[in-house]
C-alpha cells in the first residue's frame, strides 16, 4: 500500500509540474515587463498562446523523419516521468528505486538528445545552429551537476535523491561544511543555465536564431514543445530544491502534508524564478564562445567541494 500511495504522490507531482509550468513562464514575462518599466502581457498569457497553437494546423518539413515528428511527445514523457522521480512533495522519491541520481541525469541527457538530433533533423539551418548549441551547453552543464550530485551521494553513501532529502532535511549533511555549499553554489550557477535564460539562452537565442531547434515547428508540436520547456524549468529547479532546499517537503503520505508541501515548492519555485529574473534583466545575453567562462568557473567550484569532500572538511 505505501508503494500505491508514493506511486499516486508521482502522479500528483507530474500533474502539479504540467500545470504550474506555462504559470511561472508567465511569471518570468511578467517580472521582466515590469523591471523594464512595462505593463506586459498576462500571467496566464502562455496558456492562451499553448491552446492558441494547439488549435492551429502543423506543417511539417518534407525532408524531416519520425525523429522530428515524435520528439515533442518524447520530450513531454521524458519531463513528466523525472517529475514523478524527484522527491518534490515528500522526502522519498515516489518510484522507489528509480528515484537513483544516475537514472536522472540519463534522462535530462535523453531529453536533450531528442531535442537538438530534432533540430538537425527539421533541415533548417537556423534549427541546426541552436542543435549545436544545445549540445555545447550540454557538454559545459552537465559534468558540474553531475560532480555535484556526486558529492552530495558519497556524502550520503546512497544515490538514491530520496535518501540525499532527508540527510539534508535531517541535518546529517551539514550547511556548514564547505563540501556542501559549495556544490550549492556551483549547482545554483548549472540550474541558472540549464533554465535557459539571459545570458545564457544560447540555443534557442530568438533574436538570431528565431528559436533554435523550434524554428520548424508549428501547430500542436510547437504547443508541446514549449509546454514541455518550461516544465523542464520547473523540473530542473525542483531537482536543485530536492537535494539542498527539501524544507516543507512532506516526510509522511497525508492530505495536509501534502498540500502543505505542495505549497512550499510553489513558494520556493518563485522565490528562484524571482532571483533568476533579476540576475536575467541585468545582463546581456552571452556569444556561444563567452560561455565557456562561466561554465568552467561553475565546475572549478564543483571540483573544489570534491576536493574539500576529500579531504573531509
Amino acid at each position: 500500500m505505501p508503494g500505491i500511495k508514493l506511486f499516486l504522490v508521482g502522479l500528483m507531482q507530474a500533474l502539479l509540474v504540467l500545470l504550474v509550468a506555462p504559470l511561472f513562464a508567465g511569471l518570468t514575462r511578467v517580472l521582466r515587463a515590469r523591471l523594464h518599466s512595462r505593463k506586459g502581457a498576462s500571467i496566464f498569457q502562455d496558456y492562451r498562446d499553448i491552446f492558441k497553437l494547439i488549435k492551429r494546423q502543423e506543417v511539417v518539413p518534407a525532408q524531416a523523419s519520425w525523429v522530428f515528428r515524435f520528439t515533442p511527445y518524447v520530450v513531454m514523457a521524458t519531463t513528466l516521468l523525472i517529475a514523478m522521480v524527484i522527491p518534490i512533495l515528500t522526502l522519498q522519491s515516489p518510484l522507489g528505486m528509480a528515484g537513483d541520481l544516475i537514472a536522472v541525469v540519463y534522462l535530462f541527457a535523453l531529453l536533450r538528445f531528442f531535442f537538438a538530433v530534432a533540430g538537425l533533423d527539421s533541415g533548417s539551418g537556423f534549427a541546426g545552429i541552436g542543435a549545436s548549441r544545445e549540445m555545447v551547453l550540454a557538454i559545459l552543464v552537465e559534468p558540474t551537476i553531475i560532480l555535484v550530485l556526486f558529492v552530495l551521494a558519497l556524502l550520503t553513501g546512497s544515490t538514491d535523491l530520496g535518501a540525499i532529502s532527508q540527510k539534508v532535511a535531517f541535518g546529517s549533511i551539514s550547511y556548514y561544511r564547505p563540501a556542501v555549499w559549495l556544490g550549492m553554489l556551483a549547482f545554483a550557477v548549472a540550474t541558472f543555465i540549464e533554465t535557459g535564460k539571459l545570458p545564457f539562452d544560447l540555443a534557442e537565442a530568438e533574436q538570431e536564431l528565431q528559436e533554435g531547434p523550434l524554428t520548424e515547428y508549428s501547430g500542436r508540436s510547437l504547443a508541446i514543445l514549449k509546454w514541455s520547456l518550461s516544465m523542464k524549468q520547473v523540473v530542473v529547479i525542483a531537482l536543485f530544491l530536492a537535494v539542498f532546499f527539501p524544507f516543507g517537503s512532506a516526510a509522511a503520505v497525508s492530505t495536509s502534508s501534502l498540500l502543505v508541501s505542495a505549497a512550499a515548492f510553489l513558494l520556493k519555485v518563485t522565490g528562484f524564478y524571482v532571483i533568476a529574473a533579476l540576475m536575467e534583466n541585468s545582463s546581456a545575453r552571452l556569444i556561444i564562445y563567452k560561455a565557456p567562462e562561466v561554465t568552467w568557473l561553475a565546475f572549478g567550484i564543483a571540483l573544489l567541494s570534491f576536493v574539500f569532500y576529500l579531504v573531509n572538511v
